[in-house]
């Protein structure tokens, strides 16, 4: 029997999603149900597999949130969608090694009223090494869309709270219907910062309480061992935090230390040479104070992807008294110290990943073109943001390369990820397609569109909920554009008509976006695409479902008027 066309397609996917039996499946799927098979084909790209590589063009095929093969000769599956890549470079996806990027800080808890400030509870105190990261993420906010949108695919989540908040997990910057959770209590968060009105409330304090937890951890695991090899030995007490300090303690995760200042690097480093447990520190503007103390420890660094504002060197003016003048030179003797670092962390040997906690994602391509210019190769900037993270945080058998067998998380972009016209197009995360709106260059002087849209044009769009199409007419007047789409009625009415609207045309590039109205709600469809004749092939992303491949083809019988 014949699927009735108002079950597929586009509008099934919306009335799929609305009326069903329950939200998508993508690949990370925790329900045991059949997740939607996804197979896709970027052709002829140009693929920089690993850092340091060159480029050389090749096809990736992805399947199920996998790259199933990577070559020059490989074959492409009968069911996969093909992606013309042939002006495209395809990166690793990055990933961010310390990261907040949709972590909610929890609640305080109430105090008892037995309180008592010298001995406050430990999760009072702020010392709360059970609590996870996944608890507190949260895949919808708006901040992973931002890491999303800068190439991150990846991240690793720690908690917000105090001197020790809790264990991290690693995300794949995925959809909202999957899980997402690639690990949990990979690394425990902690930081120097003390609590208010309460012990500990000083750095030395803070250090103090941290040994007394480290090594009553210690203790605790050799009772407890031997409790259950002898008789007759009173049972010790199990105690929440010392049970879950125990991964810390037995060297099977390290801390991650947030350093605000060279001194407290020394800090850190200092119990780390006493205790003995894996260290990593992150949140330092300038290591350059530290560097053969940190080659020496061997502790993990994690670089701050942020640059400061050069605006304040920028706007200097020539005409200044010499007070003035010693002010200009101190911040421009800062910033070049702290663009200049990486630099000198790679020419020392310290390998080292990159973090966007207190950094905006959107300036993370700009702050790595500026440690660029400061003397970073592009390769150990490369690696900073791929390989070195994804060893870091214990990731390298999954991510980090372009690899058969790895997660199909990648980063596609117009030219070169270096360079300074270059802008991520696409970016695919556990499979899963994002697409972003490309800001072509003015061409021919002028800025005009150097493809002709107009037109009739019959497309077709692939979703979970099957194959459906309809017509898209574009009409020009004068520099504007407008026009109507087609598509099956959710409602089993047929089809229906709805105009298009934010009609743009940069290049080669169409992207417009267009409303369905389905159960009485209005869903927001936009579609971008490249235009190569009378074909564009491209992708049509619906709020709160993801994005698709759409493909179009025009009625070759079109005349233009213009």
């Amino acid at each position: 029997m014949k699927k009735p066309l108002w079950k597929t397609g586009l509008l099934g996917l919306c009335a799929w999603g609305l009326f069903g039996s329950g939200a998508l499946f993508a690949q990370s799927d925790p329900t045991g149900q059949k997740p939607i098979t996804q197979t896709y084909a970027f052709t002829n790209a140009t693929v920089h597999a690993s850092p340091g590589s060159e480029g050389q063009k090749a096809t990736i095929v992805v399947k199920d949130g996998v790259i199933i093969s990577v070559g020059s000769g490989v074959t492409i599956p009968a069911a996969a969608k093909v992606i013309a890549g042939d002006s495209l470079y395809i990166y690793p996806g990055f990933i961010d090694a310390a990261s907040q990027a949709g972590i909610t800080k929890p609640e305080d808890p109430e105090r008892p009223s037995d309180f008592v400030s010298s001995n406050p509870p430990d999760e009072i105190a702020g010392i709360t090494p059970w609590r996870s990261a996944t608890d507190q993420f949260d895949i919808s906010s708006s901040q992973v869309d931002d890491l999303r949108k800068a190439g991150f695919t990846m991240a690793h989540v720690l908690p917000d709270g105090g001197m020790i908040a809790g264990k991290g997990a690693i995300m794949v910057l995925g959809t909202k219907g999957s899980t997402n959770l690639i690990k949990a209590n990979t690394a425990l968060a902690a930081s120097l910062n003390g609590s208010r009105g309460m012990y500990p409330g000083t750095t030395v304090g803070v250090m103090a309480k941290f040994r007394d937890v480290y090594k009553n951890t210690n203790l605790t695991q050799d009772r407890i061992a031997t409790f259950t090899s002898n008789s007759g030995v009173t049972r010790p007490e199990i105690n929440q935090t010392y049970s879950a300090m125990t991964e810390v303690v037995n060297g099977q995760i390290p801390v991650f230390f947030e350093v605000e200042n060279d001194l407290e690097v020394r800090r850190a480093i200092s119990l780390q040479k006493e205790l003995g447990f894996k260290l990593v520190v992150y949140g330092l503007e300038q290591y350059d104070e530290v560097i053969d103390l940190l080659k020496s420890s061997g502790a993990g660094v994690i670089l701050k992807l942020e640059t400061p504002d050069d605006k304040a060197i920028k706007n200097q003016k020539d005409d200044v008294d010499e007070a003035i003048q010693a002010q200009y030179d101190r911040v421009k003797e800062s910033y070049d110290r702290t663009i200049a670092q990486a630099g000198k962390l790679a020419e020392a040997g310290v390998a080292f990943a990159f973090s966007t906690i207190d950094a905006k994602p959107s300036d993370a391509m700009k702050s790595v073109r500026a440690m660029i210019e400061a003397g970073l190769s592009e390769s150990a900037a490369m690696a900073a943001l791929t390989t070195n993270a994804a060893s870091m945080i214990g990731m390298n058998r999954i991510a980090g390369t372009v690899e058969q067998g790895k997660l199909a998380n990648l980063v596609i972009t117009t030219g070169p990820i270096f360079s300074e016209d270059s802008q991520i197009k696409h970016v695919v995360a556990d499979g899963n397609i994002f697409d972003y709106e490309i800001k072509t260059k003015k061409k021919n002087g002028n800025g005009e569109a150097t493809v002709e849209v107009a037109g009739t044009w019959d497309y077709t769009s692939e979703t979970p909920a099957g194959s459906s199409g309809g017509k898209l007419t574009i009409e020009k007047d004068g520099d504007d554009y407008s026009g109507t789409i087609t598509y099956d009625d959710p409602s089993g009415n047929g089809t229906a008509t709805s105009p298009i609207s934010d009609v743009s045309v940069s290049g080669s590039q169409l992207s417009f976006s267009f409303e369905v109205s389905a159960g009485g709600m209005a869903i927001s469809v936009s579609v971008s695409g490249e235009i190569s004749g009378n074909s564009m092939d491209g992708s049509m992303n619906i709020a709160q479902f993801g994005s698709f491949p759409i493909s179009a083809t025009r009625n070759p019988n079109f005349i233009s008027n213009n």
